[in-house]
Formats: C-alpha cells, structure tokens, sequence
C-alpha cells in the first residue's frame, strides 16, 4: 500500500478528535477554491473516511489523518479540486476494496485516472521485490506523463510517510528511506521541487544513518552559535548597501542540508570544519534586471570567488530553475553564497511544475511554467512504447533522472539541455529521432568530431546526416540518454527482423528453383491453403514469422522448399526439370539448393566470418547459424570445414554479386625492418592504393630488428588487394607483405 501500514481496531477517542481538528486545517487551506469545488473535496473526504473505518496507523491515530495530510500538502502547492479528491482517495482503491467504476460513478473519471495512476499494481504476479517495485514505478510514471498532478500527490504522499517513519519499525526504515533517496527524491529536483527535495533528503538522512545526522545535526548547531555574529553583520552590511543603493530587496538566511553536507564530505573526505559553505542569503528583487544589479552591488561590498559564478537566468536549470549564483568572502573570511531572483522565480524555483497552479488564478501567461520538465514526462511516454520491459524501462528513466546537465547550442543558437556525458548522438536523437537514425558525423564548433564525443556546457553543435544511414549497435556502448538508447534499441530490432525475413524469402525462393518451382507461391487465396499448410508444418503463426526464421537459421530452405513442393504437386503443379538439373548442377556440389548472391548490403542478417574475413574473389561457403542467419566463411576455412564435418545439412551455397555493393575487411601482415618513420610509410602506401585502414597493431618483435605490423584493410575484392599488396611492397624498408588470419 502506498500509506503505512495499518491495524485494525477501534479508534481512541483522541485520534477521532485528531481526525476532525486534521479536517478543519484542511478546510482553512482551501480559500483558493471556488465554494462548489470545497464541497467536491468535502465529499471525496467523507467517502475516505467511511472506506478508511476501523484502519489504524501505527501512531494509533485513524488511518484518514494521512490522505488529509497528503492534501494539506497538495492545498500548498495550490493544485485543483480534483487532485485534492484524488489524494484524500489515493489509498481507497488499494486498501479498501473501492473499485475504480464506483470512483468514476462518484467522482468523475479525471478523479479515478489520477487515483488509479497512483495505485500499485496486484493483479500481476512478480517474481522479486525489484520488478514489482520497477513495474509499480513505470506505471506511476506513465500516469504522470499524462498528468503530472499524478507526481505531485505521490510526492506528498512518500513527505507525509517520511515525517511519520519513526512509527514503523525500525527495520524498515532502511528500505524506505534509500527508496525516497533513489526515486523520489530525484524526481523532486527534476521537477523543480525544491522545498521537498531538500525535506525529503534530510529526512532520508535521519532514519538511514541516525547517528551521523545526529552527530552532524550537534556540530552544526555549535557552528551556527559561532558564527552568529559573523551572519548578522553579514545581514546588517548587505542591507545597508542595498538601502544606500536605492534597492528595495527580500533578504533571506538559509542553510546547506544537513544531507548536501554529508554528501559533501563523503565524496571530497572533508572534516566539517572543512566544509565552508554551509551559509548563504537570498536575495529576492523586483524585477530581472535588478537581479544583475544587485550583482553589482554584492560584488562591490565583498570580493567574489574565483569560478563561483553561476547564471542560471540566462541558462536556465533543465526543471526551469532560474537564478543568479554567487559565492563570495565575507568577513573573517567566511565563504558565503548569495542567489538572487524574483518573486516569480522563487516560486518555480520552490515548486517546480506545481508553480503552473500556484501562479493559474494570478498570471494567466503563466502557462509556460506548466511546461517545465514536460519534454522529460514527453520523453518517458517515447520510451514506454519501445521498451515493454519493466527493468529496461527503469534503467533508462534512472539515467534520465539526475539533472546534472550540459547546455549546449544548436547551429541556431537554440539552447537545449542534456545530461552530463552526452554525446553527439545524444544530441542528434534529442532533436529527432529521425536525424539521431541518419547521423554520420558530427562537428563541435565547427571542427569534426567522432560521435563518441562528450558535450560541453557551450559547445555548438552541428549533426551532418545520410538519408541510406541507420544506427550503428556500437553507439549503445556510448549514449547517455535514455530516449537515445531506447531509440536504437528499436530501431536495431526492428532493421534485425526486416532483413532476416528479407533473407529468408531470397533463400526459400532459391530453395524452391533447386526443386523446381520458379518463383515462391504469392500469398492469395488460390495458395491461401498451401502455406496454411506449410505453416502448420513449420510451426510458425505466419509467412512473415516463417521467412524471418529461416533468415534467422531457426528453419532450413530447402526442407520447407521439399514440402512445399509436394503440397503444389498435390494441386496440380509440376516441377520444372529443366530448372531443376539447372540449378542443381551449376551449383556447390555439397549442398542441394540455388546459390545465394551476397553483395555487401544484406545487414545484420548476414555475417562475414571473423575467422578468415572472406572478401569477394574468395571462394565462400554460407552457414546456416542457429538463431543469427547467414555467416560466410572462406571455403578453406579451418573453422568451416570443422562445421562441415559436424553440420553439413546447414551449409548452402553462396555466390559473390557481380557488383558488390561496398568494401569488406581482410588483414594484412607486414614485416618491416625497424626504423624510423616506417609505419607512416607504410600507411602512406596503403592509403595511395585507396585501401581504408580500420586498425593497427604492432606484433610481437621476434627479432631486435624487424616489427611486425598487422593491418585490417577494407579493400573492394582480391583485385584491388593485390594492387594493395604490391603498393606496400615497393615501399622501402618493407620485407615481406601476406595476407593474414586473425590468429596470424
């Protein structure tokens, strides 16, 4: 359940007195509403509260005392009526056995959609914590991708149960606290949420490591007695060159959290007397462009900080956070932080996307603000329908939650934000998922780069596009962002199926010519019969599902071709003889069926084996791998002819296109005298004969004085490998030049 847990039992009168007072504070909170809307939430109460009859919470108070804290917190934010009803019913579809027909009935369906995004799921059955926690989660935040007032009430939902976690036993509280630490608390900074984030982090804080928030917790009190005097003559200074100004300003003390200074000394192995920002001011302005003045002014009473200047104005934080930063050196030389913003600014900067309600009566423009972290929330419902799996969806949101972002430009001079370690590619899917698919190249201020390339914060960015590119497997080992990832894990499935199914209609038609049919059967309704048949024979759903899998390995040709050639004698078709001694004896003696034509463009499906790297003009054999299509070998391949010896039903026949449609790698093995300057040449020499040099390694010396030097070449056939070879071999210093196996 989403509250905490719950017992049974009569209520003490003191909790029903608990209850009704809870109420009545709620009541005063909702002056913001019109008088129909408070009678719309008096209603959601006292059905909680009649659903909720006899459940305790561990305080002993009535279980409602907690819905109607999770409202009193969502009346601050000034959400709407119907996310008040919401969160006084949050639990009563979970734990009361309400089901959601009956909400929709009572309360509208907007109501039910928000209660239902909110409740875990139990239908399903899981098989760890983990995966019923990931599954719950991705539902909640699909919910809140479609509305984000979904976050908002389980947000105060999670502050409410962490105020009240030390009325759980405490062997839970580990759970739940590096549960609020690694998912909500997250989402409340990416939101903009800044109040909660930092409540909820301390909170966490204080039941996961109780001792150390103490010790901490004394050590800053101590501290604070200290350093009074330094903070009011800080206060008493700033005011008075503000007033000297002509400055009319909200001045505001505040402190580091006990957590962000934890954290602080954890990861830079600081003693506390070492951590010397923990006090800093807000400055709350007028209008923008006080806030640069009173920049100024700061800057001229105390001397600023090298590198501690941050405008987050200009640049505003991914969750809409805008303010100017400033550290400066106060008196005795006390490092303090001052930020500077206006009234609407703070607001955001508190309440995050829950500033579009609080600013919806007062600002109408205020609309834009209801677009803060909606291109993340955008983004979750993109992963969503690529990723049906649970613990992938999760992965990919966790990356997308820490907010510690690189801004950088498009060649517009657009802003867009990314998180740190971005890439290229990153960039290009952020854009469109379209361009991230056709990217080729990419250049960084106007200098081109590999795609691998992380962004900095100002870089421009320019990605260069090829309408016959698609996304390469490799760019998963570098992407940062989920959107990217899951993109091209899509993509790649997708490319992956088309091809095989590609493949396996080429290699049954092929199959079929060896036994004499010309052509596959057209899927109509005078054939309709025979492939239902043939689908029945091959176990498959559909002819689609067939092909792929015999592109795939998982079924053989020219067994499918044999009983489809029997069920179209049965109708009434001969085989051709003429085109069966044909193609059977024109073709590789050791197999029975036409050979394939390889080009170079038949992708994944397709392999060319690392063993021999077959290139055209070699004579090839094709494999039929189990479940990864086509790999072709060299026909005096080692590894080959040991597959041929176990497996020789799974080989088939292949053929090099007449015109291949790319360069195919191979090695080459050079023995040079060493010296200096020797591998430039070398590489000269290979680059003038137009072969592209994908690698290079430096062997083993086996002498003092000559080097070893393997090359993998992409070269068009064994033509231009020759002329290659001879290229190398006229250049000086070189003694010997082979083409080698990899193992060579």
């Amino acid at each position: 359940m989403s509250g905490l847990s719950t017992t049974p039992g009569r209520p003490t009168p003191a909790a029903v007195n608990a209850a009704a007072a809870s109420f009545a504070a709620l009541t005063a909170k909702l002056d913001y509403l019109s008088a129909p809307d408070i009678d719309q939430v008096r209603r959601a109460y006292r059905f909680a509260d009649e659903a909720h009859l006899g459940q305790l919470r561990n305080s002993g108070e009535p279980y409602i005392t907690h819905p109607i804290a999770v409202a009193a917190q969502c009346a601050e934010w000034k959400l709407d009526a119907q996310a008040l009803m919401a969160a006084l019913l949050h639990d009563a579809l979970e734990d009361c056995g309400v089901s959601k027909p009956e909400l929709i009935e009572r309360f509208g369906a907007p109501v039910a959609e928000l209660v239902d995004g909110l409740t875990k799921l139990e239908k399903l059955a899981f098989n760890t914590r983990e995966e019923n926690q990931a599954e719950s989660f991705r539902k909640m935040l699909l919910a809140m991708a479609r509305d984000v007032r979904v976050i908002l009430i389980k947000l105060a939902d999670r502050t409410h149960n962490m105020r009240t976690l030390g009325d759980v036993p405490r062997s839970k509280w580990g759970r739940i606290s590096s549960e609020t630490l690694d998912i909500y608390v997250p989402i409340a900074h990416r939101l903009g949420l800044n109040s909660t984030y930092r409540e909820l982090q301390d909170l966490s804080f204080r039941h996961l490591h109780p001792w150390r928030h103490g010790t901490l917790n004394k050590a800053l009190s101590r501290a604070r007695g200290r350093r009074r005097d330094v903070i009011k003559r800080v206060q008493s200074e700033v005011e008075a060159a503000f007033a000297a100004a002509g400055i009319e300003v909200s001045l505001d003390g505040r402190e580091k959290t006990l957590y962000s200074i934890y954290r602080k000394m954890d990861e830079k192995h600081l003693s506390f007397a070492q951590v010397t920002d923990i006090y800093g001011f807000r400055i709350i302005v007028s209008d923008l462009i006080t806030c640069y003045t009173a920049l100024g002014v700061l800057h001229q009473l105390y001397k600023p900080m090298p590198g501690k200047f941050k405008d987050y104005i200009a640049i505003p934080k991914i969750n809409g956070y805008q303010s100017l930063h400033t550290t400066l050196i106060g008196p005795f030389g006390t490092n303090i932080e001052f930020q500077m913003r206006t009234e609407p600014m703070h607001v955001v900067a508190e309440s995050g996307v829950a500033a579009h309600w609080l600013y919806k009566a007062s600002q109408p423009q205020g609309e834009a603000s209801q677009r803060l972290g909606a291109q993340w929330l955008q983004s979750l419902l993109d992963i969503q329908h690529e990723t049906r799996d649970a613990a992938e969806f999760w992965d990919h949101v966790k990356i997308d939650l820490f907010p510690d972002a690189v801004y950088v430009f498009t060649p517009k001079s657009q802003i867009m934000a990314l998180p740190r370690g971005a890439t290229v590619v990153d960039f290009a899917y952020a854009i469109h998922s379209d361009i991230g698919h056709r990217t080729v190249a990419g250049k960084i201020n106007g200098e081109q780069v590999p795609l691998r390339t992380e962004l900095r914060n100002g870089d421009v960015i320019e990605v260069i596009t090829a309408p016959v590119s698609n996304p390469n497997p490799g760019w998963l080992g570098f992407v940062r962002t989920g959107r990217a990832r899951s993109k091209i894990r899509h993509h790649l499935k997708t490319m992956a199926l088309t091809e095989s199914q590609d493949l396996g209609e080429k290699m049954l038609a092929q199959a079929l010519r060896a036994e004499g049919i010309e052509r596959l059967p057209p899927e109509e309704e005078a054939n309709r019969g025979i492939w239902e048949r043939v689908l029945r024979f091959s176990g498959n759903r559909n002819r689609a599902d067939l092909l792929t899998d015999i592109g795939l390995g998982k079924r053989i040709a020219s067994i499918v071709a044999k009983r489809m050639v029997s069920l179209l004698m049965e109708a009434g078709q001969k085989p051709d003889v003429l085109l069966m001694s044909r193609e059977r004896f024109t073709a590789h003696e050791s197999v029975s069926q036409g050979a394939l034509l390889i080009d170079g463009s038949e992708g994944s499906s397709l392999q060319f084996a690392p063993c021999c790297h077959p290139i055209p003009g070699d004579e090839i054999v094709g494999y039929l791998g189990r479940g990864e299509g086509v790999v072709i070998h060299t026909e005096d391949c080692a590894v080959a002819k040991r597959l041929q010896h176990r497996d020789s039903e799974r080989f088939i026949a292949v053929e090099w296109s007449d015109e291949p449609s790319r360069a195919f790698e191979t090695y080459l093995l050079v023995t040079v005298a060493n010296g200096k300057g020797v591998l430039a040449r070398v590489a000269a020499a290979l680059t003038a004969a137009e072969a592209d040099i994908t690698h290079v390694e430096m062997l083993q010396e086996s002498v003092q004085d000559t080097v070893d030097l393997r090359f993998t070449v992409a070269v068009a056939d064994r033509v231009h490998l020759a002329a290659v070879m001879r290229s190398v071999k006229r250049t000086p210093s070189v003694l010997r030049v082979q083409r080698a196996k990899p193992g060579g």
